[in-house]
């Protein structure tokens, strides 16, 4: 089947972000603790998968809950619609979605994406050069994409790099583990240690999720 082309863009999936090696070097620099977490993880990175509309479905799905409960709830609702695709989900309607750990709410909210796909409203063909504040305004007009799912779609398919996703329980107990000898960070603490790692706080941000688990998070 030939892919909508508003539903993807065109990126090499298969490349590294291209500012990686010198936010690594950067962050090392400015952060001892960082400098560790990076030394920790050689050869890894961020990467895209390109499909729009699947990690936009993917980061509703991870919603509340845990990465490894997240990829549970994936697996079996991919195996449901056996192919990620809006007019696939609309074809299948609410209760086709029903069975695979999807609430009642999450499958609304993937059903309504699928409509702003289907009728345009929603047009990834644009969002490469718009600044991050525009997209996610954009994002989150859209019913069940607060600003979180927003930043993780920032983060995981466009790779912007400078990325804070301050309300994400994984930062936060990260930072707090690493930074502070604690369970979590409070939102300011976030934001005081995020002024080192700028404008690299995506590749911050996802080392610090990568010493918590240890399979890369992906959307």
């Amino acid at each position: 089947m030939q892919e909508n082309p508003r539903f993807f863009l065109d990126l090499d999936v298969t490349m590294l972000p291209a500012y990686w090696a010198a936010a690594c070097g950067e962050l090392s620099d400015a952060d001892p603790v960082m400098a560790g977490l990076i030394a920790a993880y050689p050869g890894a990175s961020l990467q895209s998968r390109g499909d729009v509309f699947g990690t936009l479905a993917r980061s509703i799905v991870g919603q509340q809950i845990s990465v490894k409960a997240a990829d549970s709830v994936w697996a079996r609702f991919v195996e449901r619609v056996e192919e990620v695709a809006p007019p696939r989900l609309l074809a299948l309607g609410f209760e086709g979605l029903e069975g695979c750990g999807l609430s009642q709410r999450k499958r609304e909210y993937l059903l309504d994406l699928a409509g702003h796909f289907v009728s345009g409203a929603l047009d990834p063909g644009h969002w490469p050069q718009l600044d991050d504040a525009a997209i996610i305004a954009e994002l989150t007009a859209v019913r069940g994409i607060g600003r979180w799912t927003a930043e993780m779609f920032l983060i995981f398919n466009l790779m912007r790099p400078d990325v804070y996703p301050l309300d994400d329980i994984g930062l936060q107990r990260a930072v707090g583990r690493h930074y502070l000898d604690r369970d979590k960070a409070t939102r300011g603490e976030l934001v005081e240690l995020g002024l080192r790692w700028r404008p690299w706080r995506s590749v911050a941000t996802w080392y610090l999720w990568r010493s918590l688990d240890p399979v890369p998070v992906e959307y």
